[in-house]
């Protein structure tokens, strides 16, 4: 294949969402819960560590003054540790392509985690699909905006990442082949291309 550039997803790809351990939500699910009589399903919580909170809200039935408790309350969390990220994180560096970072959350979190990973050099360009801005653009607009740019075509594009509903199903919609990275607790994507347990794997690929 003629690949061109990797788009990478950042959270349970790169790092696992609760490095900085699960302390970090607590100021959210506590918000939640006071919203909803001191209840929170575990599920929510759970789901809370791979998908955005609007996503989380939607499946699980929120009502409006939940989703606006927890919306402010992780708007204003931010990790202020470093963090190391998993253990093949340096194989991104190693890979003869232009590489992209995208990532889908609260604008303050993410950047913190960035910063926080130091991984910034490792890219020609970051992005964050911050949902508490507007407007709003997706991952999928996102990743069709990147190859515009530099004009390469979809199958040019490698996107890397961990969730099936997000940047898989992103890349798939437009015709970018697709790479899951199968971490502790990803459950395999069907709709992934190809699945690999080590980043290390995405130069074989190129």
């Amino acid at each position: 294949m003629d690949i061109r550039a990797a788009i990478f997803d950042l959270d349970n790809c790169l790092a696992a969402a609760d490095e900085a351990g699960e302390a970090l939500f607590a100021p959210a699910f506590d918000a939640i819960r006071a919203a909803n009589h001191g209840q929170l399903a575990q599920a929510a919580i759970a789901d809370c560590w791979r998908h955005a909170l609007d996503v989380v809200a939607r499946k699980h039935g929120f009502t409006d003054e939940m989703l606006h408790a927890g919306w402010c309350a992780f708007r204003a969390i931010e990790v202020t540790q470093p963090l190391r990220g998993y253990a093949d994180l340096p194989e991104i560096g190693k890979l003869p392509v232009e590489r992209f970072l995208v990532t889908t959350g609260f604008r303050r979190l993410q950047e913190s985690k960035i910063a926080a990973l130091g991984i910034a050099p490792l890219f020609a360009g970051i992005e964050i699909d911050a949902i508490d801005e507007l407007p709003r653009r997706s991952k999928q607009e996102r990743f069709a905006a990147i190859a515009s740019r530099r004009g390469w075509q979809p199958g040019q594009v490698l996107v890397v990442g961990d969730n099936a509903e997000s940047e898989i199903a992103a890349g798939n919609a437009l015709g970018m082949p697709t790479v899951q990275t199968l971490r502790p607790g990803v459950p395999p994507a069907a709709n992934a291309r190809w699945r690999i347990e080590s980043l290390a794997e995405v130069s074989t690929l190129i």
